[in-house]
């Protein structure tokens, strides 16, 4: 009989902390990832990856534009904006550099800032770990993968264990993952993605050549979840990079989100519509 584990990492304002790597490997037992559906993991900060020191920095906000979340706004009574990216950031390519600066303009011309949750899309990898949504993630822990499933989009990651990838994957949102521990640390290795998503919430674009590497953590006697990620993609950054997300333990069950229901009614979120019935 299989057994399972489960996690809960509601993505509600993710960002990392700036503490250490979590990389090391240890002769600790493998990770189990809370195995109750009682227990949560809730992102810390405000939905940016936080840098690693020695490493080329992950885009970041526009230092002229100030972005106050709708929790600040809430607290403070000052009007909630916008993501604006930083296009100096000087990892980024030319091309790249370009197509952001064209977003950017139009955002601050009055429209609203794309993201995957708000226009119910596939968030890729590693924009998986920013999905700012009430609600959050499932990992479903079993001897030969790892499935992890975001409620609020129902968007799904496979990741089989202890196996190669797939020879000559087609590239495809969520991309080849592939799974296995290393000590206390799960590590994830993605290919194969497809360039239809942005990287992060500053809408970072990147090529199908991107390469994503994730270790999964449980540091802080379990208080705390940490992701850190490599990030490498020679079409879009001069050199590869690091960050880490960071999560912090609550009490919350599993529930379940709708999406697209009403996103419609006060705000084009540019949710894709079919224009003819399935069937």
């Amino acid at each position: 009989m299989r057994r399972y584990h489960w996690i809960r990492l509601p993505l509600l304002g993710l960002v990392a902390g700036l503490a250490g790597t979590g990389a090391a490997q240890t002769a600790s037992a493998p990770p189990v990832f809370t195995p109750t559906a009682e227990t949560a993991w809730v992102g810390i900060g405000t939905g940016a990856f936080a840098p690693i020191e020695g490493w080329p920095r992950p885009v970041g906000q526009d230092p002229a534009h100030r972005f106050i979340t709708n929790e600040e706004a809430g607290r403070t009574g000052k009007q909630p904006t916008q993501r604006i990216s930083d296009i100096g950031n000087p990892n980024l390519k030319q091309w790249a550099k370009d197509a952001m600066k064209k977003d950017n303009d139009e955002v601050l011309a009055g429209k609203f800032a794309f993201t995957a949750r708000t226009s119910c899309m596939a968030a890729g990898v590693p924009g998986f770990l920013v999905l700012l949504a009430p609600g959050g993630l499932t990992i479903v822990q079993e001897p030969d993968k790892i499935t992890m499933i975001v409620d609020g989009n129902a968007e799904t990651r496979h990741i089989p264990l202890n196996v190669a990838h797939r020879a000559n994957p087609k590239p495809s949102f969520y991309g080849d993952s592939v799974g296995h521990y290393e000590g206390d640390t799960l590590v994830v290795d993605t290919i194969a993605l497809n360039n239809k998503t942005f990287l992060d919430n500053f809408r970072t674009p990147h090529s199908d050549k991107l390469h994503v590497t994730e270790r999964w953590k449980i540091i802080e006697a379990g208080a705390r979840l940490e992701v850190a990620m490599t990030i490498a993609d020679p079409d879009t950054f001069v050199a590869p990079w690091q960050a880490i997300m960071r999560y912090r333990r609550v009490k919350e069950p599993l529930v379940e989100q709708v999406c697209a229901e009403n996103n419609r009614v006060a705000i084009d979120y540019h949710i894709p519509v079919a224009n003819k019935p399935d069937f």
